[in-house]
């Protein structure tokens, strides 16, 4: 059925081809034989220029037509018959020195006018050489027309001319139909020829730019039933140059969107698989210890309950701690978070939250300190934004740093900003592996770093210093802690 679609189409493409080139080669036609017609008539009148112009000067030459001033009709009109007799296309009139026919022989008398322009008849005279200009035709008015002319002497004064027309009427009748034969033979000669002019060179043609786009056809064929890796050879010129190029590059946009698309997808899966188990732990341990109390709460003393209660609210804190971990990331994934830029001096907010940090430091024989130089610049950034990107870096160090270890936060100045690192004395990173810690979810789970909470920190904190401008960097070895710095803009 493919087949067949693809077969009508190229038939319909080859019929317009060789429509478009039939129209063409007609329209050729047509303007060849207007300009056919004008050359032949042309080519017409100055061949008759040329084989009768000297009638009149014979005649006027050879005979004496005016007589005392007055035409002599006996003298002439037999020699004038004579020579209509051998060119009956010829006119012959007598004109006086004002250009007034003052005798004629003509074929009949539908003689209409009664004078001639002799300006007309002068610049003919003056003519040597080259296309000579029409004259007067007395028997049809207004319709210009060959002539040949010439003065007349006696005794040596000018006393007229001889006017000779060259075509007559009837010739112009003869041959007004001739050439409306000849039109109507050449049209047909030219359409048909045309048509199969135009027949072969739309096969040809069609041939030519089908074969490539079948070749870009059969690639898009491919592409579309699966085969990403197919793409148009670029040896193509013009405007299929261009069609080429263009489908390549979508094709690789595509199949990069693909690629993304499979990511994301496994990403979400991977996501789900995971949230779903660290919401499932302090769930399981709320449910369980809950279920204790509802079924024991006869025999159990006020110190275990109490205990209960302690653990259902820290596993209740945590689960809290992550959904809010959740619903952040969430906002900044889907832009939906813009800074509330300010100035403010950074040791003020770091002093703060170490002091915030210091209960929990305490219970773990945790060393915290702040290191920052003295009359540091003030920064300009949203203060609850590079909060959040202290607390979710200290997080980190207070997760992967052991009791007894101890976490540093240094505040340096640099020229367009200040420095800030958060330094730990935990397991650290393996070289191969930090490459990856600020990706979403992915964490480090191995018997040195075992795995904990739901590996979003870092995402976050990379999300965040990427609205103020600026990146993360990380150094560390393993089993010699991490240090993770970045700079905020003055």
């Amino acid at each position: 059925m493919m087949t067949k679609r693809r077969s009508i189409k190229g038939n319909r493409l080859f019929w317009k081809i060789a429509a478009v080139f039939t129209g063409v080669l007609v329209v050729l036609g047509l303007v060849f034989v207007l300009i056919a017609s004008k050359f032949s008539t042309s080519y017409y009148t100055t061949a008759h220029q040329e084989l009768y112009g000297d009638i009149a000067k014979h005649l006027a030459t050879f005979t004496q037509p005016i007589r005392n001033g007055k035409p002599d009709t006996t003298v002439t009109h037999d020699i004038i018959h004579s020579t209509m007799v051998a060119n009956p296309s010829v006119e012959v009139y007598l004109l006086d020195t004002a250009g007034n026919i003052t005798d004629f022989v003509v074929p009949d008398t539908t003689v209409q006018l009664r004078r001639v322009d002799l300006a007309i008849v002068k610049a003919w005279l003056a003519t040597k050489e080259g296309e000579r200009p029409m004259g007067d035709n007395p028997k049809v008015p207004g319709e210009p027309a060959i002539f040949s002319a010439a003065p007349v002497y006696e005794n040596g004064r000018l006393s007229g001319y001889v006017y000779a027309v060259l075509a007559s009427e009837k010739q112009r009748q003869v041959l007004a139909a001739l050439n409306s034969h000849l039109y109507i033979r050449l049209s047909a000669y030219i359409f048909f020829v045309a048509l199969a002019v135009a027949f072969i060179v739309g096969i040809i043609t069609f041939f030519l730019i089908t074969d490539s786009i079948r070749k870009i056809a059969n690639v898009v064929q491919r592409f579309k039933e699966g085969d990403y890796s197919a793409r148009i050879p670029e040896n193509a010129k013009g405007d299929l140059a261009t069609l080429t190029t263009t489908f390549n590059e979508m094709a690789d946009v595509i199949v990069s969107n693909f690629d993304k698309i499979t990511a994301t997808d496994k990403f979400r899966q991977e996501l789900i698989a995971n949230v779903s188990h660290d919401l499932r732990t302090p769930l399981s341990i709320m449910l369980g210890y809950i279920e204790t109390m509802m079924i024991k709460k006869e025999e159990l003393s006020g110190t275990d309950k109490e205990r209960y209660l302690s653990v259902v609210h820290g596993s209740a804190q945590k689960l809290s701690g992550l959904v809010e971990q959740l619903f952040q990331y969430a906002k900044l994934e889907a832009n939906l978070v813009t800074p509330e830029k300010e100035p403010f001096l950074i040791n003020e907010l770091a002093s703060d939250i170490l002091m915030s940090y210091q209960l929990k430091a305490a219970d773990r024989a945790i060393l915290l300190h702040l290191d920052a130089t003295p009359r540091l610049p003030r920064v300009f950034a949203d203060i609850a934004l590079t909060e959040r990107v202290f607390q979710n870096l200290l997080d980190n160090a207070f997760k992967f740093t052991p009791d007894g270890g101890s976490i540093r936060v240094i505040l340096s100045a640099e020229k367009t900003g200040v420095k800030v690192q958060v330094a730990d004395t935990g397991a650290g990173i393996a070289p191969e592996e930090q490459a990856y810690i600020f990706e979403r979810y992915k964490q480090l789970h191995n018997e040195v770093s075992p795995k904990k909470g739901m590996g979003i920190g870092l995402a976050i904190v990379k999300k965040i210093l990427e609205l103020h401008h600026t990146s993360i960097d990380v150094i560390s070895e393993p089993g010699k802690g991490a240090t993770f710095s970045f700079v905020i803009p003055a």
